[in-house]
């Protein structure tokens, strides 16, 4: 059997046809496992063997235009290599995806207009089963006209035209989950640190924490209510006012905050959670887990908006009347709240 010793080359499907002594049809037919086709067992061991000898590869674009069905799934992501999240919004995707027979081609723009429009492009050219796309924060966007032309799925971002299907995390059920963690505990006399900054995650955990409370016949008392820079320094300027208002725990509007709100109780010479219980937003393993002591927190559902993203983008789960699927944000129990008699 001859073997191709050209590596700079790619081997054609008639090389693999001369070297197996058959038509370049039955090569189409073997490597394409096509129904129904009249091949000898012989010669069906010739190709395969040719295959194999020469390293030949299916032209997967010529396959896809060829069968009208491809093997691929785009993912337009703003910032998968800057960010702890975009990576398991990635990952859920690609690991859903391989699941059921395709491979995802992901394209990080870093927010660039002109790559995004071009990485689009590219995936119309490989015409992909459809694109997913992507933003590091759950926030409203305006999606690039480009995405017009094909099926997509928005996940962690919502079309502000309100055209385009979304996966998004819940994020007031996120809010009435952390109040939890200390309702559980037996807190009743609560805060809230909220961000300055406008976006679902500011409106609707706030939203979720008034409604776990109200949920157990607490008033919400709004004097409990702060707002603060998203930051670790947001969470040390706050927390005064969190000291001086004798609450027994507090919710964090993210990890960072209640990172800033640790520090600054320390220095006050106050201990978590003997004095007060602190609970975060996000889970973000490289704060969370590794504060003293560990943090309590909600995480979000990041894997899992990929992985969803997906099956909605293939039909696989029928979404709500509005477009909109919102992910469970789960509740990460740790050492940061002090059960109360």
């Amino acid at each position: 059997m001859p073997t191709h010793s050209d590596g700079d080359s790619r081997v054609t499907m008639r090389q693999v046809a001369e070297a197996a002594g058959v038509s370049v049809t039955t090569v189409s037919h073997v490597v394409n496992r096509k129904p129904g086709a009249r091949i000898g067992e012989d010669a069906r061991h010739r190709v395969l063997a040719a295959v194999e000898a020469l390293g030949y590869r299916p032209n997967a674009l010529a396959k896809t235009l060829v069968k009208g069905r491809s093997p691929f799934i785009g993912i337009v992501a703003d910032s998968i290599a800057s960010t702890p999240f975009a990576g398991q919004i990635v990952r859920g995707a690609q690991e859903e995806a391989w699941k059921r027979g395709y491979v995802l081609l992901v394209a990080n723009t870093e927010g660039n207009a002109v790559a995004e429009e071009q990485a689009i492009s590219m995936m119309l050219q490989y015409n992909v089963r459809g694109i997913l796309y992507s933003r590091w924060y759950h926030h409203r966007v305006l999606p690039p006209s480009l995405l017009d032309e094909v099926s997509t799925v928005l996940v962690n971002c919502y079309d502000e035209r309100g055209q385009l299907p979304a996966v998004v995390p819940d994020e007031e059920q996120g809010g009435a989950e952390a109040a939890r963690l200390l309702l559980e505990a037996g807190h009743q006399r609560i805060a809230f640190v909220n961000t300055t900054s406008a976006s679902p995650a500011q409106s609707c955990r706030l939203a979720g924490f008034r409604r776990a409370l109200t949920d157990v016949d607490i008033p919400v008392d709004e004097a409990l209510i702060w707002q603060t820079e998203p930051d670790q320094e947001g969470g040390f300027a706050i927390a005064d006012q969190v000291i001086s208002s004798g609450v027994t725990g507090v919710c964090c509007h993210n990890d960072r905050v209640a990172m800033g709100m640790y520090d600054r109780l320390r220095e006050r010479g106050l201990v978590v959670p003997r004095d007060v219980s602190v609970v975060g937003f996000d889970n973000q393993e490289v704060i969370a887990g590794h504060l003293h002591p560990p943090l309590s927190t909600v995480a979000l559902p990041h894997y899992e908006l990929g992985a969803a993203g997906v099956r909605a983008l293939l039909g696989e789960e029928p979404l709500p009347h509005d477009g909109t699927r919102r992910v469970s944000c789960p509740p990460v129990r740790r050492d940061s709240v002090l059960k109360r008699d």
